[in-house]
């Protein structure tokens, strides 16, 4: 009798409050803290290699310079997987979630650098920065993420500043800016499918995964295009570049692996930032007031998304 009554007064037994996933709230928000970090990373580090290359890019075809870098990209990955120890796991890579990822990422930037060849720089970015608000809409209609009003306003205010920075001229909207719109989409995709990798797979093989497909596609094209003779400069850019590159491809899977994808997504705005910097400190571009006003729009964005995951 005095058992069952001491039993009685225990309390009930509380179940962790949950996300939309099914994870406690609690590890959701450091899943997305930690997104927000690989996500800035990842842009970073892309923004390295874009320098470089466009560096390189004036000398050497679009082709063969992705070869170039690709070949030293898969070699630093493997060197990487196997001191991680899962180069056993390699048969992995023919999960079809992998594969897809890999297709997406590697039609998206032919498709990509087809437009980037044919339209003003500052189109191609705006498009291709879009990606927030089409990641934003596919993770609420595919995953059922809660997208709250504070995170379409952050994104919404982010674009908006992309805008303002990159100032797209109007008429220029063709077969070529069409391409630039479906890289976007097969960006985002690619995003989404991350989401769908077995948590067991490491995101190194995934990285590689994306690295040898956009390597072998570069070379279908170099063996129509031909080989140009090559500086030793320009290949130890393009191998400093690869390090760069190899860095966003394994920053981005992290960054969108597990966190919520309307969360991290718009921290690619943090690209456009660095590419101003850079083209000031190294190009000598200097941001007009509209761009400036643009960069504040991306800041306060940023913040805002910052302090909206803090708060929660």
């Amino acid at each position: 009798m005095a058992s069952r009554c001491w039993r009685s007064r225990r309390p009930p037994l509380r179940r962790p409050v949950t996300s939309g996933h099914g994870r406690p709230v609690a590890d959701t928000h450091r899943l997305n803290r930690q997104g927000i970090l690989w996500m800035v990373l990842a842009m970073t580090a892309f923004m390295g290699n874009d320098a470089l290359v466009k560096a390189v890019g004036a000398r050497v075809p679009a082709a063969q310079l992705i070869v170039v870098r690709g070949v030293v990209a898969i070699a630093l990955i493997l060197l990487v997987a196997r001191h991680m120890g899962v180069l056993g796991q390699v048969r992995s890579l023919w999960h079809r979630g992998v594969l897809a990822r890999a297709g997406c990422e590697g039609v998206a930037t032919f498709m990509y650098l087809a437009a980037l060849f044919h339209l003003p720089l500052a189109n191609v970015t705006a498009i291709n920065l879009s990606s927030p608000l089409l990641v934003a809409l596919l993770a609420r209609l595919v995953l059922g993420e809660a997208v709250h009003l504070g995170r379409w306003l952050a994104i919404g205010l982010g674009f908006g500043g992309v805008l303002l920075v990159v100032q797209p001229q109007p008429g220029q909207f063709n077969l070529y800016a069409w391409l630039a719109v479906l890289a976007t989409l097969l960006y985002s995709v690619r995003d989404l499918l991350a989401r769908g990798l077995p948590p067991a797979l490491p995101s190194i093989l995934v990285t590689l995964a994306t690295a040898a497909t956009v390597w072998l596609l570069a070379g279908a094209v170099l063996m129509v295009q031909g080989v140009v003779p090559m500086a030793w400069r320009d290949v130890g850019l393009l191998a400093l570049a690869s390090v760069f590159l190899s860095t966003g491809y394994f920053a981005v899977i992290a960054a969108t692996r597990h966190a919520e994808l309307s969360v991290v997504a718009p921290f690619r705005y943090v690209g456009l930032l660095w590419a101003l910097l850079l083209g000031w400190v190294f190009w000598g571009d200097v941001p007009n007031g509209l761009a400036q006003a643009g960069m504040a729009c991306l800041v306060v964005a940023g913040l805002a998304m910052v302090w909206q995951q803090r708060r929660r």
